[in-house]
């Protein structure tokens, strides 16, 4: 198996599973769920080659096991992370930035949630950065806690268990197998496009709102000229 040349050694998936085993997935799955300094770790890659892993023998542990541990993490990291957004309700917004933290992620995750409501926690789930901040942004909400158990299962079983059997499934698959630093910065820039979408679209706006605002800031236009129709003047002719 190939090593991905994608950033750091230390985040590369094969390397922490290869040094912490499913030990290390866990904490990982856990850190990134919730945790604010989780938001770099790579979820997505690491999850489907763990799967992938498992069908190759390399990672001796049963595959249903595997996912069910993996499920469990992810549930719980959200349900710390909401917990901790209860906790710091507006202080959140009002941290300065860091080497680690962006004061522009958590408006990027309450602009998403604000935008899906108790959806996004399931959406988030397959956006990096945002499934860090999301579950936080939840509780500085204060979600109804019932409905943020209810989509915090729905979420942490579909992207902890369906990227790990993506991954065991692909992994059977030859191509693949000789290919799998191809995949996996496939999977890197798939999880990323969606923020890549958003961004665009955001310009876009702010592209429109530009024009929209200069005419409603009561910039004169052409009709708004002295002697122009509709203005009540009658050019020189008005004092005849």
């Amino acid at each position: 198996m190939t090593t991905l040349a994608l950033g750091p050694s230390w985040l590369d998936p094969d390397y922490l599973i290869g040094t912490f085993g499913l030990i290390g997935v866990l904490v990982i799955v856990f850190a990134e769920s919730g945790l604010l300094i989780g938001f770099f770790l790579p979820g997505d890659s690491l999850l489907f080659t763990t799967g992938l892993l498992v069908t190759s023998g390399t990672l001796d542990t049963p595959l249903w096991l595997v996912c069910t541990l993996v499920v469990v993490a992810a549930i719980v990291g959200d349900q710390v992370g909401y917990l901790f957004g209860r906790k710091v309700g507006p202080a959140l917004f009002k941290r300065p930035d860091s080497r680690l933290f962006k004061q522009e992620n958590v408006e990027k995750a309450h602009e998403f949630f604000e935008k899906y409501g108790p959806k996004s926690l399931v959406l988030a789930r397959f956006v990096p950065v945002v499934r860090t901040f999301t579950p936080i942004i939840a509780g500085v909400s204060r979600m109804n806690y019932r409905s943020f158990i209810i989509f915090n299962v729905i979420g942490g079983t579909l992207w902890g268990a369906g990227v790990t059997l993506l991954g065991a499934a692909l992994g059977k698959i030859e191509f693949v197998h000789k290919n799998i630093e191809m995949i996996l910065i496939a999977i890197v820039l798939l999880s990323v496009l969606p923020i890549v979408i958003e961004f665009l679209r955001a310009r876009s706006k702010s592209k429109k709102a530009g024009p929209a605002a200069e005419r409603d800031s009561g910039a004169p236009g052409p009709d708004d000229l002295p002697g122009a129709p509709g203005t009540g003047q009658r050019g020189r002719h008005a004092k005849r």
